[in-house]
Parts: structure tokens; sequence; C-alpha cells
């Protein structure tokens, strides 16, 4: 054989062996940046410049929770030990707001903290995710909100091997939090079938419901009363310095929680973005 012959037939193998080799996993793109959204379809962390969240003391009627997971993620921000957090409850009253206020907070402090978002339904990336953090440098507050499992899905297996109980498990410079409706993240229905039909009920639904208990924390926040309500509207009034007498602040915020059919956090932070905008002022 020709020394080209062998040449041609060396760059042939070099070149089999090259596809047969998996590609380099891709970079996640941590920059400059202090919050990120995680894109599964190309294992990449989206910078977010400006993080859309209210300030942590504008916070009103969940003082209780909020001290909480204040201490706990200041914590985890000095290197010191911290759980992973379940923020369940009544929508619309801050659980999701209340995490980047937490996190707007101790940036606002100086300490070392990157927030990174996924997306529920790519909780089954989580792995691969946490396997990219934990080679970083940086402390992760990794959150997931309105994290929820219906009949039939089973990423949630994957969620509680990497929150606790696997080998691996949560890499130490990595804590997550999740916000959801549902205290053991699953549909009451979906528990009830689990009774009915499982030939042992009992250990069926203790391993659907036990994922939660890989939480630390379990915090809950219930639908406010009038009074807190109106506590809310006010406090955002003032903050902004919007102009409405009080009566007539009151008069219309409670209007307002009629025609939506409740009263929450959100329902008050709704109508304050309406008086703004009638008022033509910015917030």
């Amino acid at each position: 054989m020709s020394d080209a012959d062998q040449t041609a037939l060396l760059a042939r193998i070099a070149e089999a062996l090259e596809r047969q080799s998996p590609p380099p996993a891709p970079s996640l793109g941590l920059g400059a940046a202090r919050a990120y959204v995680f894109d599964a379809a190309t294992r990449s962390l989206r910078a977010v410049p400006r993080v859309s969240r209210i300030d942590f003391e504008l916070l009103c009627g969940i003082d209780h929770v909020a001290s909480i997971l204040l201490d706990n993620t200041r914590r985890f921000a000095n290197g010191l030990p911290a759980n992973n957090a379940l923020l369940w409850g009544a929508r619309g009253m801050g659980k999701s707001s209340l995490v980047k206020a937490v996190h707007g907070l101790l940036e606002a402090e100086g300490l070392p903290l990157v927030l990174v978002e996924i997306h529920r339904e790519d909780i089954e990336a989580l792995p691969e995710l946490l396997l990219s953090l934990a080679a970083a440098d940086e402390r992760f507050l990794l959150f997931c909100d309105d994290l929820s499992f219906d009949a039939g899905e089973s990423s949630y297996k994957s969620l509680k091997a990497v929150l606790e109980g696997g080998l691996e498990g949560r890499p130490p410079n990595v804590l997550f939090y999740a916000t959801s409706n549902r205290r053991h993240l699953m549909p009451r229905q979906m528990i009830e079938n689990e009774r009915s039909t499982a030939i042992h009920p009992g250990e069926s639904v203790e391993e659907k419901v036990s994922l939660s208990d890989r939480f630390g924390l379990w915090l809950g926040f219930h639908a406010c009363n009038q009074e807190t309500y109106l506590a809310m509207v006010e406090r955002y009034a003032r903050h902004f310095g919007l102009e409405v007498a009080e009566a007539e602040l009151k008069h219309q915020a409670l209007e307002w929680a009629t025609t939506r059919g409740s009263r929450s956090g959100r329902v008050a932070w709704q109508f304050i973005q309406d008086r703004a905008g009638r008022l033509g002022r910015r917030l």
C-alpha cells in the first residue's frame, strides 16, 4: 500500500471515529448577567438583563413566610446550609413574586447569587442542568414556577432523585425553589385514583406524594381577607405616589376586586396598574 493510500485510509478512519464520538457539551452561556432562563432545546442559559419583579418591601400580607425564605436564601448565598423550598397555596398571593424579590434584595446587598428559571415542561432536563451548574463557580438559585404533575407524567421521578436521595444529590452550589397551587404537586383526584386502583394503595400514594417531602421548607400562602387586600393597595399607591383620596381608593379597590371575584396580591397589583394608567403615571 502506497503512502497516499495509507494517508487516505487513516483519514477515513479518523472521520469515522469523529462521527461515532458524542458531540461536545454545549456551553451554558454564563456571563455577567445575574439571572437566566434555561433553554432546554439548546441546553443553554438565556440571559435576562432585567428581571420583572416587585421590591421586597412592597410585598404585604406574607411577612412571616417572606422572612423565612429570605433567611434561608441568605444563608445559602453566604455558603451556609439551606433547604430547598416549596411555596404552595392560593393563586396570586405572591409565591413567585417573593422568590424574585428575595433574589433582588440579596443582589442589592452584593451577595453572589445567580437566579436560573427552568420551566416545568423542561424538568426532565434538570439532572443535566444540575451537572453543568455544579461545575461552575457561582452559587445558583434554581427556580421553577407553577410546578405540578398530572396523571401519566413520570418526570417527577427525576426531580425526586436530584433533590434528595440520588447518589450525587443536589450540588452544594445549587438551591431549588418551586411554586405550586398544590401542596403535594399532584392533583387530588390523581391521588384518590391511586388509592382506589392500586394493589397496594398506601405504597402507591406514598410514592407520589413523597416528592414534596424532598423540600425542607413548605411555605403556605393563603387567600387574603379584605383588610389585607386594602393594605396591599394602599402600600402600592403610597410607594408610587398615586394621588387618590383614601376613601375613593378603597372604594375603587373593592369594586375592582368584586368584578374579579377574588382578593389577592395579584388583583391588588392589577388594580394599581389600572389606576396609574388612568392617572397618566408610569410605574
